[in-house]
């Protein structure tokens, strides 16, 4: 697998532009880079890498959140862990 290597690149962007752009990062539930990175993609015709958080997004599987009061989800219950490992050495079956 080929490392990745990122390079630092400055764009000026009008008012309106970078709104649009901090409009569409925080409806993605991404950082303004990744919306660019994304854009670039499009424009250039490619499709975000499968397995990928983006690739993910991209597909519908990962959700950006829509609650943007800041107020977390209410805990749903767990189960403790020692009956989730006898559920897991059950289900195993002794293999």
């Amino acid at each position: 697998m080929v490392a990745s290597v990122r390079e630092p690149i400055q764009v000026y962007l009008s008012a309106d532009e970078r709104a649009a752009l901090d409009r569409a990062a925080a409806e993605l539930g991404v950082s303004r880079s990744e919306v660019l990175r994304r854009g670039v993609d499009a424009v250039a015709g490619r499709t975000p890498s499968q397995g990928s958080l983006a690739g993910l997004a991209h597909d519908g599987a990962v959700v950006p959140p829509t609650d943007t009061s800041g107020t977390p989800p209410p805990s749903l219950p767990v189960a403790p862990l020692g009956e989730i490992l006898e559920e897991l050495s059950a289900d195993r079956g002794g293999r």
